[in-house]
C-alpha cells in the first residue's frame, strides 16, 4: 500500500518564537498539572491553552446589535 503525500499549508508553519518566564509557584503548578492528565508536549498544551483563551474573549467581545444588551438586574430599572 502506498503512502499518500499529505501537503501541508504553509501557512500554518510555525515560524515565530516566544519565550515566557514563571516563577516558582507557576511552574510548580504546570508540572502538577502535565503530571496529573499526563501530558507529554508542554508546547503543545501551553499554546492550545493561550490560543483558547483568546479565541474565548474575541467570541466575548464580538459586537452585537445593541451595546447595552438588558441583563436580569438592568431590565427591571433597578441596576445601571
Amino acid at each position: 500500500m502506498k503512502k499518500r503525500k499529505v501537503e501541508k499549508d504553509k501557512r500554518l508553519k510555525r515560524i515565530y518564537k516566544g519565550t515566557i518566564l514563571f516563577n516558582e509557584k507557576e511552574i510548580q503548578a504546570i508540572n502538577h498539572y502535565c503530571k496529573k492528565y499526563k501530558i507529554t508536549n508542554r508546547s503543545k498544551m501551553m499554546r492550545e491553552m493561550i490560543i483558547g483563551s483568546i479565541l474565548k474573549k474575541f467570541d466575548e467581545d464580538y459586537p452585537t446589535l445593541f451595546e447595552n444588551t438588558p441583563t436580569l438586574f438592568s431590565q427591571n430599572g433597578n441596576g445601571k
